[in-house]
């Protein structure tokens, strides 16, 4: 199983699931405090985005507690600002959609080079949700992803800025061409970005009260089992039992 992302539910490990959590390295982390270091067998690699290069870099720390790895895709060109999606000025970064674009691409080449097939990829949140249309189209004919279910957590991450006009052409990549993205053709926003990703999900989970209500209408219109929001005292249960559920394809009532 792998998680990318927020609300990780740690107590899964104890359930007998094996849990590997991705996330970028936002210049806001502390390498020193939390004793990053680089893995120099999976950094190496470039990621190439609309006819440009940019370096791999992996890193990885340790969360004791949890007796789980998480790693770091890096890059010096994309997460070594101070600020994570706005500047000093409040101003949306005009490359937030390629630098999703590089996390995630970055996430799947990083899980192929340790070979290491997730049952489940578990996404939270925008920044993780591209994940799902480039399994279902790239990386489903590779043996690592070919059994993969993805679970998409939705939340309140909503923002009303535009992605860039580059934005199809930072994402397509051999299978995952414009038609696989008629949404984000007709409107470069958040929504339809999030309705990308549900459509590409196997299962979807409400991870916070105040989802943005069209939304949480598309995805309780979809065919796909969704999980309601859970309390932080049951939401490791219930995570627990919708992940078997999904993989075995059973219904699920809302």
């Amino acid at each position: 199983m792998g998680a990318i992302g927020r609300h990780l539910p740690q107590g899964t490990q104890e359930r007998g699931k094996e849990i590997r959590t991705f996330m970028p390295r936002f210049g806001c982390i502390n390498e020193r405090r939390h004793q990053l270091h680089e893995v120099i067998r999976l950094s190496g690699m470039n990621i190439i985005i609309n006819d440009s290069d940019h370096p791999l870099i992996i890193k990885v720390a340790s969360i004791q507690q949890a007796r789980m790895q998480v790693y770091f895709i890096d890059s010096e060109d994309y997460f070594h600002r101070k600020f994570i999606l706005h500047d000093k000025d409040n101003a949306f970064y005009k490359d937030n959609d390629a630098r999703s674009v590089f996390f995630n691409r970055g996430v799947l080449e990083t899980v192929k080079k340790l070979g290491w097939a997730p049952d489940i990829i578990h996404c939270h949140g925008w920044m993780t949700a591209l994940i799902a249309p480039y399994v279902k189209n790239v990386y489903k004919k590779h043996p690592i992803f070919s059994e993969s279910k993805i679970i998409l957590s939705l939340y309140d991450d909503h923002f009303n800025e535009s992605f860039s006009t580059d934005l199809i052409p930072n994402i397509i990549l051999d299978d995952l061409t414009e038609a696989q993205l008629p949404k984000m053709k007709d409107e470069r926003s958040w929504l339809s970005w999030m309705k990308t990703a549900i459509d590409y999900s196997d299962g979807i989970i409400i991870g916070a009260k105040d989802v943005n209500k069209e939304l949480l209408d598309y995805a309780e219109k979809s065919k796909l089992p969704v999980l309601p929001y859970q309390s932080e005292e049951t939401y490791i249960d219930e995570f627990n039992k919708f992940y078997d559920r999904v993989l075995v394809n059973e219904e699920i009532a809302c």
